[in-house]
């Protein structure tokens, strides 16, 4: 993999399973035993067993460990396992780890996990508490004083110079929480199922850090999501049709900061989507013209709009005229902000159900599903397609 010439991963592995437990606010279990239901899952969809497991991959901030979730799923032995750090940014990087083990011999079978219990426990929403120091703690530490606690105040930051500098006001936020509701309210198993909002109910909607308002803000919820991936042959061999990884990447920019990247020389864009970007279009041989379905990283409305502008779906400052013009069928799942908030995971088994045709809000004729991991942290990217 390189950031200056396409790298051959693509085509030599696919999604074959995905699995969830129920999204919920209290989920009264153990986050390891919602990793276990979502393994189990995931492998039943899948056509497989737990013996036929040899990888396992998950985010570093995650409370149940991979020899442990083996154990407790009834997993034998396994010859990967691995963890990604910078929390949302690392969900398309998981399949990535095990595309790439997958590839080149290492593991056979990978099963890529997230489960935790987000609005029960620990609120990520609540910022910064009780905290180790770190490297990167430290650059928390300069904004801190400044009352930046919160994902929310960093975010608003960016948000603020993106509407000061294309002459925007925060209604143009409104665009992405209007369509994720939309796609919610049709999702039996979507936290906001039968609940689309209008962008009359978006400017109502109080103030958490100006210029976001509470319908800017994804969710805080209980749940967990795996997904299984093999190679594409033996994928073939399996009752679900697979969604091949056409290429993945990962993204650092430059002067990256995890949430405070604010002495970049601009805050209106996304660096890290842009390294992101660049690297999925190279690799792929793709345009943003032949993507059928776009699953973009939703935490907060403001990152959608500047990821479609990295990725070329439009220019700068147009994101919300984008949205609104319904050119890009976006996050069909309800996204973080409608169906749930998993780091992502749950993004990646929607662009999976596209591809299979089994969508409750399917797009005629989808076969390449683009999906974005968090932003504002270093971040990855995935293209899944039809097999063939």
């Amino acid at each position: 993999m390189s950031i200056r010439r396409a790298d051959t991963l693509g085509g030599r592995a696919a999604v074959v399973g995905i699995g969830a437990t129920e999204f919920s606010k209290n989920s009264g279990r153990s986050e390891l035993k919602l990793a276990v239901e979502a393994v189990g899952a995931a492998l039943d969809d899948a056509g497989l067993t737990p013996a036929d497991v040899d990888g396992l991959v998950t985010f570093t901030m995650d409370t149940s460990p991979e020899i442990t979730v083996a154990q407790a799923a009834g997993i034998g032995e396994l010859s990967f396992f691995s963890r990604i750090h910078y929390g949302g940014g690392a969900a398309c990087a998981t399949v990535q780890q095990a595309a790439l083990a997958v590839a080149s011999g290492v593991a056979d079978v990978v099963v890529c996990y997230r489960a935790f219990n987000e609005r029960s426990g620990r609120r990520f929403g609540s910022g910064v508490q009780r905290r180790e120091p770190t490297a990167e703690g430290a650059a928390l530490g300069w904004n801190l004083p400044s009352g930046l606690l919160t994902p929310a105040s960093w975010v608003a930051m960016a948000a603020q110079r993106y509407l000061h500098t294309y002459g925007l006001g925060p209604e143009v936020f409104g665009q992405v929480a209007v369509v994720d509701r939309r796609h919610a309210a049709r999702n039996p198993a979507a936290y906001f199922h039968g609940k689309p909002i209008t962008l009359a109910d978006h400017a109502a909607s109080r103030w958490i850090v100006e210029p976001l308002r509470l319908l800017d803000c994804c969710q805080e919820t209980d749940g967990g999501q795996a997904l299984v991936v093999t190679s594409v042959e033996r994928a073939r061999d399996l009752p679900r049709p697979p969604a091949v990884v056409v290429a993945a990447a990962q993204g650092a920019g430059r002067s990256q900061e995890q949430m405070t990247s604010f002495y970049r020389d601009g805050l209106t864009g996304l660096p890290e989507t842009a390294v992101v970007a660049r690297q999925l279009w190279r690799s792929s041989g793709l345009a943003p013209a032949d993507i059928d379905v776009g699953i973009l990283y939703d935490h907060f409305t403001p990152f959608v709009l500047m990821q479609l502008e990295e990725f070329g779906f439009c220019g700068p400052g147009e994101g919300g005229a984008f949205v609104a013009a319904d050119a890009l069928p976006l996050n069909t799942h309800g996204g973080q902000l409608g169906e749930a908030y998993l780091h992502g995971m749950n993004g990646i088994a929607e662009a999976v159900r596209q591809i299979r045709g089994t969508s409750v809000n399917q797009v005629a004729g989808a076969a390449r599903s683009l999906v974005t991991a968090g932003t504002g942290v270093p971040t990855s990217g995935l293209i899944l397609g039809a097999d063939g």
